[in-house]
């Protein structure tokens, strides 16, 4: 017999939490952050209109329930005091909660299997110590990014595929005190007069909230993870968003200094590949990250990492990522890279590029490498400097050496779809130039996956010939013939 029926008999079938024992029914706000299993979602229902199955199902989800507010309620009367005790760490809380919580449910005297009683006292420390419903997503490895789009409706990416899975919160409120537990632990807040916010968690995994009045069907969430473990060149070759080829070139680039912009859409990859070139620079530069919210995993050790803050409650002390620009050229940098550039700090982003500090790298949001030539044109023109469109794009062209599109392809895979140099001006044109190109040409395998890899175009781009002062070697092979169609260039 399953723990939610025995749980409904030992109640009646009432519908009702059991009163009886030493702990009474959970208030409001303890209820509220009560876990609903998934068979809540979609309980069965007999023909004809009756509801006896579905009554059993919900007077056994209200018990469940109730067990587990009662368990809640006296986990905190127990362990009130140290749950604020900025000397304990993480671990040990996690751990004196579960032994206070097998005491609970010993207390309780619910007959349960083992299993069925770690399944429950993992979830009640889940919600006390953890982000309730999405602990156990934020742990699963295969789910790249998590997608809430109301408090019964959760969407989770695995392997570039988009699936509905059963995990809920009880209600709204329960989804918004998650949220704000996530706000609160890195300085940020959500309420109605500051109703969006971005954030991450405690790993770097991006987080972004909204809540009502913006959000017209409740409070939303979405959550793209980190790998725990930093992905490495060869990881991205094993997929096949790059081939070995191209990984030479460009970490030739990157030890040669070269400017550089990752280009592509939302959730393309963009901040991964920026992760994984920001790994061949030498251990002895100094680099000073700049981000809105902490994502980068360098390696190095030599790298100081600033984050833009947003106003407080009255509207004052904001600090952006241009203001940060601009400091960083204080701070002897070697290297500076912008997690990405969305507005005004374009200029001083080229400014700094075109005066002494090479290297550089930077993500924007856009299409293709010529759609990033354009869009860094108008965030410079967002900075209110009233420039001249030539004068812009000189600075673009004499600034940024190398465009890197990354794009994410029907079958779900991100792939790097051009490798672009930017060779300068002819007239009032940034000239570009192609040296590797995604062959789309090879087609799909019968699981729909593409089987084309970015191949060379067999041109040889001219910032070879600093590579070659630089004693920096590339094979000949990176640049041989490639088999892309006409029609792609």
């Amino acid at each position: 017999m399953k723990l939610s029926d025995r749980l409904s008999r030992s109640n009646g079938n009432s519908g009702e939490p059991r009163q009886t024992g030493p702990f009474p029914v959970a208030p409001p706000e303890i209820q509220a952050t009560a876990i609903v299993t998934s068979s809540a979602a979609s309980p069965p229902t007999l023909s004809g209109g009756s509801s006896p199955v579905v009554a059993t199902t919900a007077a056994a989800v209200d018990a469940l329930a109730g067990l587990k507010q009662r368990a809640a309620q006296a986990l905190f009367e127990r362990m009130g005091t140290r749950f604020g005790d900025s000397a304990s760490s993480e671990e040990s809380l996690r751990s004196s909660a579960v032994e206070e919580l097998s005491a609970v449910i010993d207390q309780e005297q619910v007959p349960l299997s083992p299993e069925e009683r770690r399944r429950l006292i993992r979830e009640i420390a889940d919600e006390v110590m953890g982000f309730g419903p999405l602990q156990r997503l934020l742990e699963d490895p295969s789910v790249t990014e998590i997608m809430v789009n109301r408090f019964d409706q959760i969407y989770i990416e695995r392997h570039g595929r988009l699936t509905l899975t059963g995990t809920r919160f009880s209600s709204d409120d329960h989804l918004r005190t998650v949220i704000e537990r996530i706000v609160s632990k890195v300085g940020r807040r959500i309420d109605e007069s500051s109703p969006l916010v971005d954030a991450r968690l405690e790993d770097g995994s991006r987080v972004n909230a909204i809540i009502p009045p913006l959000a017209v069907n409740g409070p939303s969430l979405t959550i793209r993870k980190f790998s725990q473990v930093p992905l490495t060149v060869q990881n991205l070759i094993d997929w096949g968003s790059l081939t070995p080829e191209m990984a030479e070139l460009l970490s030739a680039c990157v030890r040669a200094r070269l400017n550089i912009i990752v280009s592509g859409g939302t959730g393309t990859g963009k901040t991964t590949l920026l992760n994984v070139l920001s790994s061949f620079i030498p251990p002895d530069d100094r680099i000073v990250t700049i981000e809105d919210a902490v994502e980068l995993q360098l390696q190095q050790e030599h790298v100081v990492r600033l984050e833009s803050r947003p106003p407080n409650i009255e509207g004052k002390g904001a600090v952006t990522i241009r203001e940060l620009v601009r400091n960083s050229l204080r701070m002897r940098p070697d290297r500076i890279i912008v997690g990405e550039v969305r507005s005004g700090e374009s200029l001083d982003m080229l400014q700094a590029m075109n005066t002494g500090h090479d290297g550089s790298l930077s993500t924007v949001h856009a299409n293709s490498p010529r759609d990033a030539v354009a869009r860094l044109e108008t965030l410079v023109l967002m900075a209110g400097m009233d420039l001249p469109l030539r004068a812009i794009r000189e600075q673009v062209s004499s600034a940024v050496d190398l465009i890197i599109q990354v794009t994410r392809l029907r079958d779900g895979s991100r792939r790097v779809t051009h490798v672009t140099e930017v060779q300068g001006m002819e007239g009032d044109i940034v000239t570009l130039q192609d040296a590797f190109l995604f062959d789309y040409s090879a087609g799909m395998d019968a699981q729909g996956r593409f089987l084309g890899k970015p191949v060379a175009t067999g041109i040889r781009p001219r910032f070879l010939d600093k590579f070659a002062e630089l004693g920096i070697a590339v094979s000949p092979s990176v640049f041989g013939t490639g088999v892309v169609p006409i029609g792609r260039r």
